[in-house]
């Protein structure tokens, strides 16, 4: 099988993500973590919640302002959930081969290459030009898996996001019962249509 996963809150904490946009917008940690948590129960993207703090917010552009004034995207070893290195080294361990595809900028995909994660591949929506939920995204996804897509399992913890199109593009799901959108939607009807809900990545390596 070919394991695929998803990165913010599947991978990795969100918690250095959202501090650095409040600590850059000038705004408490905990107003913004607030409004990431509002927009997550509305169903929406999680970027609204940066739009409520600044209407008509240009993300491109404030993504380039925070790279040329050194604040931008930083990924470290504290970032990533302690069950990670072990599921991954335990899958490939078993004849799997391991990737991590979703919606992030290319800088995060350099970002990740530098943790020398086992792994077989890292690619991103910013890479590709496409993001998900757009069925584009899930066939960028199998050609980068290079396999059918019932042999492709894709885990992530939207199910909007990425169990619900994952599924339509014939691949195999599992939902990670972890971050907000984890938890606050663990008991939707998307989440029970994955083929595997679990609470750790270990669980997948047993």
């Amino acid at each position: 099988m070919i394991y695929v996963f998803d990165v913010g809150e599947t991978i990795l904490r969100d918690d250095r993500y959202w501090s650095s946009w409040a600590d850059w917008l000038g705004v408490p940690r905990h107003t913004l973590s607030a409004l990431v948590g509002a927009v997550v129960a509305q169903g929406r993207d999680n970027a609204d919640a940066l739009r409520l703090l600044r209407p008509g917010l240009d993300l491109a552009a404030e993504y380039a302002a925070r790279e040329a004034a050194g604040q931008g995207e930083r990924i470290e070893e504290e970032d990533l959930y302690p069950d990670v290195r072990p599921a991954f080294t335990a899958l490939r361990a078993s004849g799997h081969r391991v990737l991590i595809t979703g919606n992030q900028t290319a800088r995060v995909a350099e970002l990740l290459a530098a943790l020398d994660l086992p792994v077989d591949g890292i690619a991103t929506s910013g890479q590709w030009g496409v993001a998900k939920p757009d069925p584009a995204f899930f066939a960028r996804l199998i050609a980068f898996a290079d396999a059918p897509p019932h042999r492709i399992v894709y885990v992530g913890d939207h199910p909007s996001n990425d169990i619900t199109p994952a599924k339509a593009a014939g691949l195999r799901t599992a939902h990670v019962r972890r971050g907000p959108w984890g938890h606050l939607w663990a008991d939707s009807r998307e989440a029970a249509e994955a083929d595997w809900r679990i609470n750790s990545l270990a669980e997948l390596a047993r």
